[in-house]
């Protein structure tokens, strides 16, 4: 913004109107503040918003995206035409998207406050204490030193008291972000683990720090522009710290008697909403006691914070029912307009932009070299060390505010604001990508891979480790990893496990464990959920106490299972970032040594049955990325669930279930899976099993072709099918689903119905008509990683969802009218685990598309 927006008259603020009367009646929206504060949301959010997609791939907080939207939409980019900038945001704008904009930095404030865990900080003690203070007294140091320096280097810089310009420096360099800080240690895996610990404590401590010699800085700046004497800085003072310890001591009990009587109320009860909304009665009102007092309003807002308990459900609900309006609207608003007040060409002259490289460099040396010194005396590794100190570098939200303060109290002029932003910018850029390229914490490499687990055949016996104990399994037990993503996903699955288990073995006993896997955001709760975590990075399991609640409808729904079905249920929650969380999925499944692993593909359908189109919700391509790196990685045998309403849509009694289940055998070890899972299906009384085997009509005619598979280079993964190319026997693979057939069939006797088809024209079409009659409510096929000769051949078919392999893929396309829900196996096999898409070798000629897929594609 120009600088003549910081001195608009109270005449002209008074002048503006908030509402037009609309182009009819002749008035223009931009005129008047609420439709021009509307439009420039808009700009906000949308420009914000791209970036925010085209930085993802660097892993860059959204403070970047939205710093760089004002930057662009300011006196630097776009606002150097005068035009856009007086018609868009002209000078009495200001204050207006300001003012709405604080309003959600004092919220967030609160967050970070409530985010904030005091019991941690003092659990880290000395060493965190002593990293903290090296971390913030080095740079400090050294802000102060640059500080002489842009005094005489910067025109301008010098008009403000040296007093406060030196303590705002120093806080500028010396400020550690605190929520950028955890959400990068929570991508990392790192949130729960010593070092997380260590850095959030030693943040926890430089922030305190930090606000105090803010505070004081605001203080002596207040004083000294107003003409006050040094007095009024001690009265100033002496009433914050009268006021934290008045919220500490009176607030703080308080509001734990609040969260007590708003968890005993419950989510959705009666009482709730009085106390949220005295909450947020409390930020607002602990906001304009600390400006009343002479600080800014957002130290209020953060100290009340800090009186709520975080350890509860309350902290929970009062954050989701705020954070997105403030995280996604609010404080966007806010960081574009310290950019808009950002103007670049103010930085000039090669002295300038000298000062600027030297405000980085000592930035980065003073907090990283401050940070590594003490940690490397206190026994820390050096690589730790060195990623503690670049971690502690992180600059982002908290610096902003802080050099916005320092320009509303003409400590800093437009120019010195410009090289301190840049340097916030340039400083929070390079803190993910230098940690991700120091530190990659393997995920126990040497834990992994060591009990290989399938269904078919005997299940090894494994090794024993320091994990075995209680995750040891019985002979006798099925163990069942299931991936939800919500509620949605819950009847479908019950379902499908009290379909699994059968009944005529009692002492077969099914362990069901259940992880819900969800995104590690930006938004305060997920810090929260990851927070709640007893070992770094894996999955954690919250046992309720004695009397209390289920928290939601998953924890009801699993909760009857386990006791009207007399199963045993385990569920966890996953809380990580969509590109690592297919490593807590296949930790888990080996920690737990499970059998098999269900993921979600599509969510339930709303209504019962279903089938056609348009009756179900896909996942993401985000999540069915997920999906395919498990897939790819898991340790034991996978199956992924396409939902149509299975069992109904409503989670049934094991006395009340009674639906058709067909098993469609092609051949290969994914095949011989699925019918193994057949088998285990078959022995509940409410099941009726037909397993349909597809048999070469042209096998051993002269007709018969020789179909090979080659890697093709140029096909997309993610577009086309994938399979293993290992060279296989395939007399030996032919022989063992002979074998297996024969043993299934004398093993099931009359519990399952055989039938044996002989194709000779369009296989996609016969088994589509499966899927179509309607006499199933569920199908079982194997994804076919080793494919017969008559699946190889549908490699080149047009995929739609190629992770569900070609048969899988024609009954989970929208478009066939398949009214059954898909079961895809995939049975574990370390030996074929690598999958290329291939091109289609029929005797001898290369096959990628053309008039031989439109041959293998169904009508």
């Amino acid at each position: 913004m120009s600088p003549a927006a910081a001195s608009v008259s109270a005449s002209d603020m008074a002048a503006v109107k908030t509402s037009s009367n609309g182009v009819w009646q002749g008035d223009d929206p931009l005129h008047f503040a609420f439709p021009l504060l509307i439009l420039q949301a808009l700009l906000i959010l949308v420009l914000s918003r791209l970036l925010a997609f085209l930085l993802r791939p660097l892993r860059q907080p959204k403070v970047i995206a939205e710093m760089v939207a004002g930057i662009l939409l300011g006196p630097s980019a776009l606002g150097r035409n005068g035009a856009y900038l007086h018609a868009l945001f002209p000078p009495w704008s200001a204050p207006v998207l300001e003012s709405v904009a604080s309003l959600g930095l004092l919220f967030f404030l609160f967050l970070v406050g409530l985010e904030l865990d005091l019991r941690s900080v003092r659990r880290s003690g000395r060493r965190a204490f002593a990293i903290a203070a090296a971390g913030i007294s080095l740079p400090f140091a050294c802000g102060v030193g640059v500080a002489f320096a842009l005094r005489q280097a910067i025109p301008g810089a010098d008009q403000a008291g040296y007093a406060p310009f030196l303590v705002f420096m120093g806080v500028s360099l010396s400020i550690t972000a605190f929520p950028v800080l955890a959400r990068i240690l929570a991508e990392l895996k790192l949130l729960t683990t010593p070092i997380g610990e260590t850095a959030l404590a030693a943040a926890a401590f430089n922030d305190v720090a930090a606000w105090v010699l803010l505070a004081l800085a605001v203080a002596i700046s207040g004083s000294g522009g107003s003409g006050h004497g040094p007095i009024t800085s001690l009265w100033v003072l002496l009433c914050s710290a009268a006021f934290v310890a008045a919220m500490m001591v009176g607030v703080k009990p308080a509001m734990t008697w609040v969260a007590r009587r708003a968890d005993a109320a419950g989510e959705g009860g009666g009482g709730e909403a009085l106390w949220v909304s005295a909450t947020l009665a409390g930020v607002l009102a602990s906001g304009f006691a600390t400006d009343l007092i002479g600080i800014h309003a957002i130290f209020g807002a953060f100290v009340f914070g800090l009186t709520v308990p975080n350890e509860g459900a309350f902290a929970g609900r009062v954050t989701a029912r705020i954070e997105d309006l403030v995280s996604e609207l609010l404080l966007p608003l806010y960081f574009a307009s310290s950019g808009l007040k950002t103007d670049v060409a103010t930085i000039r002259g090669g002295a300038a932009w000298g000062m600027l490289a030297l405000v980085i460099a000592t930035a980065c040396v003073g907090k990283i070299a401050g940070t590594f010194g003490v940690a490397l005396a206190c026994g820390m590794e050096a690589r730790e060390a060195i990623v503690l100190g670049v971690v502690m570098n992180t600059k982002g939200l908290v610096e902003l505010i802080v050099l916005n303060i320092g320009r509303e109290r003409k400590v800093l002029n437009e120019e010195t604001f410009a090289i301190l932003v840049l340097m916030a910018l340039v400083t929070t850029f390079i803190t993910t990508p230098t940690v991700m390229a120091i530190y990659k914490p393997a995920r126990a490499a040497g834990r992994r891979r060591l009990h290989h687990r399938k269904l078919q055949g005997p299940i090894p016996s494994a090794p024993s480790s320091p994990s075995a104990g209680a995750g040891a399994a019985t002979a006798n037990e099925l163990r069942v990893l299931a991936c939800i993503h919500g509620g949605q996903d819950v009847p479908a699955l019950i379902n499908l496990i009290e379909t699994i288990r059968g009944h005529t073995q009692p002492r077969r006993l099914v362990k069901l464990y259940i992880l819900r896997m969800m995104e590690l955001t930006e938004r305060t709760s997920s810090i929260l959920m990851v927070r709640a975590a007893r070992r770094n990075g894996l999955p954690f399991f919250r046992p309720r106490r004695a009397g209390e609640a289920p928290q939601d409808q998953v924890d009801v729904a699993f909760g009857t299972y386990a006791q009207l079905g007399h199963v045993s249920v385990r569920a966890m929650t996953a809380v990580s970032a969509l590109h690592s969380i297919h490593d807590d999925v296949a930790a888990v499944a080996e920690d737990k040594r499970v059998s098999l692993v269900v993921l979600p593909f599509r969510k339930r359908h709303h209504g019962h049955g279903g089938g056609g189109e348009g009756e179900g919700e896909e996942l993401g391509p985000e999540w069915r990325a997920v999906n395919r790196r498990v897939l790819r990685e898991a340790p034991c045998s996978v199956a992924v669930l396409v939902d149509r309403g299975f069992g109904g849509g409503e989670q049934v009694s094991s006395e009340e279930v009674a639906h058709g289940v067909c098993v469609v055998f092609f051949g290969g070890p994914d095949d011989r899976e699925a019918l193994e899972l057949a088998g285990r299906m078959a022995e509940h009384p409410g099941v009726q099993v037909t397993v349909v085997r597809f048999v070469d009509g042209k096998a051993g005619s002269e007709e018969q072709s020789e179909v090979t598979l080659r890697p093709a280079k140029t096909k997309n993964a993610d577009r086309s099918y994938t399979f293993s190319t290992a060279v296989v026997d395939t007399r030996k693979e032919k022989e063992l689903d002979e074998a297996a057939v024969a043993e299934f069939r004398q093993r099931m006797g009359t519990l399952v119905r055989f039938e044996e088809r002989v194709v000779v024209g369009n296989v996609i079409e016969e088994v589509v008509s499966i899927g179509k009659s309607g006499e199933y409510g569920l199908v079982v096929v194997g994804k076919g990683r080793l494919p017969s000769p008559m699946v190889a051949q549908l490699a080149v078919r047009p995929a739609e969802h190629p992770e569900l392999g070609p048969i899988g893929d024609a009954l989970a396309s929208s478009g066939h009218g398949v009214t059954a829900s898909v079961l895809v196996v995939q049975q574990h096999d370390m030996t074929n685990a690598d999958e290329v898409p291939v091109s289609v070798v029929v005797d001898g000629h290369a096959h990628d598309g053309g008039e031989f897929a439109k041959d293998m594609a169904e009508p």
